[in-house]
């Protein structure tokens, strides 16, 4: 067997929808499928969803607000009032900014932007900043992706004679800020059909109100704010996202060419995966090493020379963050080694810390660990921690942390991430409230990772076609995910790691003259556990490969399980004692049936857990259940053999099988031999076999050891006397036969034993082992 490492959340499709809507659309099962599951399950709904381009953006003025807003804003242009855009320093929070900017700089308004430094000020609003802005001269406040949790920042600004006008979509806390307007589609009272824009989504409804018409061209910034801060991909984010990728392939901004080409990314073919691995981690790398300004300005710039020196420098400052990221990660983990993952949060907090990186930090922890992590660093000078926190399904942060905010002074998120600043002596009584918390709704099995299954599928169901008919369904993101489908119990055809370093995997599976390629990055252990021929089932992501031309579909390896036993041929390997010395050591049980193999293992690493078999009864109290069994040496017998096995559940059998002595290619005399042999002794009465018995040999092409045991056999059925050597005819003898020698039956039974155990193939072998795992212990029976 091979175990999972995660849990397999499966889904099934109803087959009649599937059937039905494969029909309606002309499409294949598979995507088919996939349509249903998430929720398009007529023709209409599914077409729609795959092709409808031209799906119009709800009304702006849905939202609540808005046309306060807008009239306010109008009125500041007329006015020539300087109009401050207060924005927030990650990828969304900068094209969030950037977005309303160009905005209102079409409109002719005086506006420029204000981006809080991270390590001086923290997220969101704050008081002197407020207070600066006003000395600057500016009347109007608009913020971008943050402010929801400004409430004292409200009152200043309402202090201070300045409108404030709040955009945001972060959770909105138990009491709104006292603003001029607030567009928010979670706030209550607002009848917004959509609740789930992202920051950089709300701007774009403000700008399109301003605007009179939908701004086309800010949709590549809204498709990078969108993806990049995970919210769900469905109803309006899709067609931002979707809209925006066309719009991005084709954008004339010199920032954006210019960060795609040094970040090596091809812009005409980019999708989801370019935005939220290559574009939105420089963009977010900014403001967590200093001020996020400069993402803004590349965003805006229309000069190339100058694009490309911003792109450069963004880049540094990603690498940066990189080396910040490792480090921190390091030491997160030795921490929380050392002091034991007794909890179910993690609370990890060290002065030093970069408080920009802190959200990845925690990220790493969680896929690492597989619970909710809250990083924190911390400023000894200052007296408080600032920090992120990352969940796992089953754990609402924003829910459990709302419920120590007289402990969290500045404080936000969602559900699954949140950020919060907090008073240095605040930190122990947040790590034992969260963990209390955590404890009360979590249970052992949340601790293992799900990985959502959208699709089970067959082999023969797995083409170029289908896949690409599954891809339909992108941008793929947070609500619509890349699918991961589940191929069951399949054949291995091949296994074997490549890459440099060997540490990658490749996998054919075959089926019905079906056959497809199977690649795990960095899932080189895997082979370990597998042997060709076992039935494996493997979940991942489907991808067309092409190479020369020529497109094949792949199977990108995510998890995989062998659900039956599996037998590990190493009989006659050199260097088996490595690769049992990887096995788990709370799974592995060594056993030989022999003392002396222990001395002949001596320096191994195994020989202190060897288990020696000597009879029925040591074989028998042998718990092997769920184990993995390695047979170091040669059973004298089948039965003692039979012992072991029978009735077992066993998850995997390792066969070495030493043995010093070979029986089954040593000659085994026929009877035809005893034959002429019994009849030269009584021609001649007697025989000096010392003296005799290798020209004996050589005559007849023996070998040395044939006439020994012809000899010994002959002795013991009372054929013969022996004297110094020398044997003597016992005429009249009782007529017996061969197998009444012991010696005889010795031969044959270890013949039988190593024609079984050694030189039978690893099929037949296990499914001889099938068959005696089966079965209750008893005598062994041919």
């Amino acid at each position: 067997m091979l175990a999972s490492k995660m849990r397999w959340d499966v889904q099934t499709p109803d087959k009649e929808k599937v059937e039905q809507l494969a029909g309606r659309l002309g499409i294949t099962p598979l995507a088919a499928s996939l349509l249903v599951m998430r929720g398009y399950d007529t023709a209409d709904k599914a077409s729609s969803f795959l092709y409808g381009n031209d799906a119009r953006f709800h009304d702006p003025y849905l939202l609540k607000d808005m046309e306060k807003a807008v009239r306010r804003i109008k009125q500041a242009i007329s006015d020539q009032e300087k109009i401050m855009i207060y924005g927030d320093y990650d990828a969304d929070g900068v094209t969030s900014t950037t977005v309303l900017l160009q905005m209102l700089k079409k409109c002719s308004a005086q506006a420029d932007f204000y981006i809080p430094d991270r390590f001086k000020e923290g997220y969101g609003p704050n008081e002197a900043a407020f207070r600066g802005i006003k000395e600057s001269g500016y009347s109007l406040i608009i913020t971008v992706d943050t402010g929801i949790a400004g409430v004292h920042e409200a009152e200043v600004a309402k202090e201070l004679g300045i409108d404030l006008i709040i955009t945001d979509h972060h959770e909105p806390g138990p009491v709104l800020p006292d603003a001029y307007a607030i567009i928010h589609p979670k706030q209550p009272g607002c009848g917004y059909p959509f609740k789930e824009l992202a920051g950089v989504g709300v701007a774009f409804k403000l700008a399109h109100a301003l605007n009179g018409e939908l701004p086309e061209d800010l949709l590549d910034l809204c498709a990078i704010g969108t993806i990049a801060d995970l919210v769900p991909l469905h109803d309006e984010n899709r067609q931002i996202a979707k809209r925006g990728m066309e719009q991005f392939r084709k954008t004339k901004r010199p920032g954006l060419k210019a960060l795609a080409k040094i970040a090596g990314a091809e812009i005409h073919n980019a999708d989801e995966e370019t935005i939220g691995f290559q574009i939105a981690p420089r963009l977010n790398a900014v403001g967590r090493i200093e001020q996020a300004d400069p993402a803004v300005y590349l965003l805006n710039t229309e000069d190339e020379r100058e694009a490309e020196e911003l792109a450069e420098d963004i880049n540094a400052l990603n690498k940066e963050r990189q080396k910040i990221v490792n480090q921190m990660t390091e030491e997160a983990v030795q921490m929380i080694e050392e002091e034991g993952l007794d909890q179910p949060v993690i609370v990890v907090a060290r002065p030093g810390w970069n408080p920009g990186v802190v959200g990845i930090v925690a990220s790493k922890l969680v896929e690492r660990f597989y619970r909710p992590a809250i990083v924190l660093g911390v400023d000894e000078e200052k007296g408080i921690a600032k920090g992120s926190a990352r969940s796992i399904k089953g754990f609402d942060l924003f829910q459990n942390l709302s419920e120590c905010r007289d402990i969290l002074p500045h404080f936000g998120g969602h559900p699954m991430a949140a950020g919060m600043t907090l008073n240095l002596e605040d930190v122990s009584a947040l790590r034992e409230r969260i963990n209390r918390q955590a404890e009360a709704v979590l249970t052992e099995a949340d601790f293992i990772p799900v990985q959502d299954v959208d699709l089970c599928c067959r082999l023969e169901d797995i083409s170029v076609d289908s896949i690409a008919e599954m891809n339909l369904l992108a941008p793929f993101g947070t609500g619509n995910p890349k699918p991961f489908v589940l191929v069951s119990d399949v054949k291995i055809d091949d296994a074997r790691k490549i890459g440099a370093n060997k540490n990658h995997l490749k996998l054919v599976l075959a089926d019905d003259g079906n056959k497809l390629d199977c690649i795990g990055f960095y899932k080189g252990d895997i082979e370990e556990g597998i042997v060709p021929g076992a039935k494996i089932s493997i979940v991942g992501e489907l991808s067309i490969n092409e190479w020369n031309n020529r497109k094949k579909p792949q199977l990108m390896i995510k998890d995989a399980a062998v659900n039956e036993w599996q037998l590990f041929d190493l009989r006659g390997k050199r260097s088996w004692e490595e690769k049992i010395l990887k096995l788990d050591p709370a799974k592995r049980a060594c056993i030989c049936f022999r003392e002396e193999t222990k001395a002949k293992l001596a320096g191994t690493g195994l020989e202190e857990e060897l288990t020696v078999i000597s009879g029925p009864e040591d074989a028998e109290r042998l718990d092997l259940e769920s184990r993995y069994a390695v047979f170091i040496d040669i059973p004298q017998s089948l039965d003692i053999f039979d012992h072991v096995i029978n009735g077992k559940k066993l998850e995997r059998i390792y066969l070495i099988f030493y043995q010093s002595d070979e029986h089954f290619f040593s000659t085994f005399p026929t009877r035809e031999y005893f034959k002429w042999y019994y009849a030269f002794l009584l021609k001649r009465g007697s025989f000096d076999l010392p003296k005799y018995g290798g020209e004996l040999a050589r005559h007849k092409g023996w070998t040395k050891d044939t006439i020994d045991f012809m000899t010994k056999v002959f002795f013991e059925l009372g054929f013969v006397t022996i004297e110094n050597g020398v044997l003597s005819v016992v005429y009249h003898a009782e007529k017996r036969d061969l197998t009444d020698s012991e010696t005889y039956r010795e031969k044959q039974r270890l013949i039988e034993l190593e024609q079984k155990l050694i030189y039978s193939s690893a099929d037949e072998l296990k499914q001889w082992l099938d068959k005696r795992m089966a079965e209750k212990a008893g005598a062994y029976k041919v």
